[in-house]
């Protein structure tokens, strides 16, 4: 490897794409159109950057699989960053192989993170976990170490456990500040940001107020019943009761919870249960016959009695009653939390991130983006959506590949 391609990945490696660019900005051999696609990447232009890391793969002679593993690995990137969450994992796998089985361990612990990465923005935390045990982060340069601390700590934020969230990025700043990248440093300061913003709200007697992570976590290590809106589930401890393909007795689960110890008149659990301003015989018989299956599956961690009025929630045991809600409630809540990280989505890789279908995620979009929340550009597969972040929320930064080892 020459004095120029070694100082331009030195420069890469330090978060210096300018200082990388001066070097080889007028090369048009393999390890300098590799290294200039990392370059562009990390300056934001990221269908440059593709272009060319895919000349430079094809320039790689047959011998030369760890440097076409290595642009791989750069694609692969590259595309978590575009939110093109379609792109094939597997050939980052079979990178990632290539690479062990020609001891680069480090781009292998690299092409590993971006799985990981991966993995938690489908919300595939147990296969993202398993992936990062087999990731010894020791041997790593600091910012390996700092962006595997950073996965460890959205796992156990996913998880709610803060405890474990605190220490990890502890240990990522650390290091962050060892590698001296200013992104890095910010990634991990946005994470922080996250521990202290508003995770949700808290709707308990007749009140509402923000919780932060480590509240909801406490919330639900305690022994209060709590209506989950994230997850339209009733939960004690470690009993769990999941409404969520039963709409309507969520909604008057919620609806009771709201209101205890009070009742709530049956003309407001219609209302609320099957959208009826009016209500008549036909919708008190469907009331009775909801709340008669809300109190099976409620069997055990309350009891629903009628009053003169309407219907109250009693509990089993002693505690308290509470609702855990999103910090903003709305129809298409769940498209806005994942558009809120800044990034540019596709609306197939909004779906496989939501577990929905396309279309579904589709209309989503055109209506957010009628009611000014959303916007697109490009046209076509093209297409990509995005709206202005929100604080609290982490924004991911594209990590400069590490290309000198080996």
């Amino acid at each position: 490897m020459d004095s120029l391609i070694t100082a331009a990945g030195l420069a890469l490696a330090s978060g210096d794409p300018l200082g990388a660019l001066d070097r080889v900005a007028l090369r048009e051999d393999a390890p300098a159109l590799a290294l200039r696609g990392i370059a562009m990447a990390q300056l934001g232009d990221l269908d440059r950057a593709n272009a060319l890391l895919r000349r430079a793969a094809r320039a790689f002679g047959p011998r030369e699989a760890v440097a076409r593993a290595r642009c791989v690995v750069a694609e692969a990137e590259i595309a978590l960053v575009s939110r093109d969450l379609g792109w094939p994992a597997k050939a980052l796998d079979a990178a990632r192989a290539t690479l062990e089985k020609h001891g680069d361990r480090l781009n292998a612990a690299h092409a590993g993170h971006l799985k990981v990465r991966r993995l938690l923005l489908i919300g595939r935390l147990d296969e993202a976990e398993q992936v990062l045990a087999g990731l010894d982060p020791a041997p790593l340069p600091p910012a390996s170490r700092a962006a595997h601390e950073l996965a460890v700590a959205g796992i156990a934020m996913r998880r709610l456990r803060t405890k474990p969230a605190r220490k990890a990025l502890e240990w990522a700043r650390q290091a962050a500040r060892e590698a001296g990248i200013a992104g890095l440093m910010a990634e991990v300061d946005s994470a922080f940001l996250a521990l202290e913003m508003p995770a949700a709200r808290l709707i308990a007697d007749g009140e509402e107020r923000p919780l932060l992570l480590e509240e909801v976590e406490e919330l639900r290590a305690s022994p209060a019943l709590v209506v989950d809106a994230f997850h339209h589930a009733v939960r004690r401890q470690d009993i769990s009761v999941s409404l969520a393909t039963r709409p309507v007795l969520f909604a008057l689960a919620r609806a009771l919870a709201e209101a205890w110890p009070a009742d709530v008149p049956r003309a407001g659990l219609i209302a609320r249960a099957f959208g009826g301003r009016h209500a008549d015989e036909s919708h008190r018989a469907r009331l009775r016959v909801e709340i008669g299956r809300l109190r099976a599956e409620l069997d055990g961690l309350a009891g629903i009695n009628a009053t003169k009025r309407g219907f109250a929630l009693v509990l089993r045991q002693s505690g308290k009653v509470a609702v855990l809600a999103r910090p903003i409630e709305e129809r298409h809540a769940g498209v806005l939390a994942f558009l809120a990280d800044g990034e540019s989505w596709s609306s197939s890789a909004l779906a496989l991130a939501l577990g929905t279908g396309q279309r579904s995620v589709q209309r989503a979009l055109e209506q957010l983006a009628e009611a000014g929340k959303a916007q697109s550009f490009g046209h076509g597969r093209a297409r990509r959506w995005m709206t202005p972040a929100v604080a609290g929320f982490t924004t991911t930064l594209l990590l400069p590949a590490p290309w000198l080892n080996g």
